[in-house]
């Protein structure tokens, strides 16, 4: 039987004006412009399920063609810095009463940039800002 080998392949990198709802697999690059924690619960128990601390922040992030929230979960806030640059992988949109939000689940991965890049950010075209109505269709 041959063996296969494939080459991991270098990702193709999106740009905030570029996102679009329902869609996923993203890879940006993107400064951090301000970090809101918006859920914070600590373990009430030492064992069991309740034991682990759950964080949720809101953070505005964004390059040189816009800005969106990305709700960070969890080790992800600690990432998340103010003027801090992050690469995240796998990203998706998912919606909020109506509103684009960035977010990484499970299969993704958050990770401060390897290299550095300075991002001049657009912070007048707010993706998140913009509402979204869901349309049925009748065929």
């Amino acid at each position: 039987m041959a063996e296969a080998t494939s080459a991991l392949r270098k990702p193709v990198f999106t740009k905030v004006n570029e996102l679009r709802p329902g869609t996923n697999g993203h890879s940006l690059n993107v400064k951090v412009v301000n970090t809101k924690m918006v859920m914070q619960r600590g373990g009430g128990r030492p064992m069991g399920p309740q034991s682990r601390q759950m964080r949720i922040a809101e953070c505005l992030v964004g390059d040189e063609t816009g800005i969106i929230i990305f709700t960070a979960r969890n080790d992800q806030v600690d990432m998340m810095k103010e003027g801090s640059v992050v690469t995240l992988r796998n990203a998706k949109i998912d919606m909020y009463k109506g509103s684009m939000r960035l977010a990484v689940d499970r299969w993704g991965r958050v990770e401060v940039a390897e290299e550095p890049t300075d991002i001049t950010v657009k912070d007048d075209n707010n993706l998140s800002l913009i509402e979204y109505e869901l349309v049925s269709v009748e065929t």
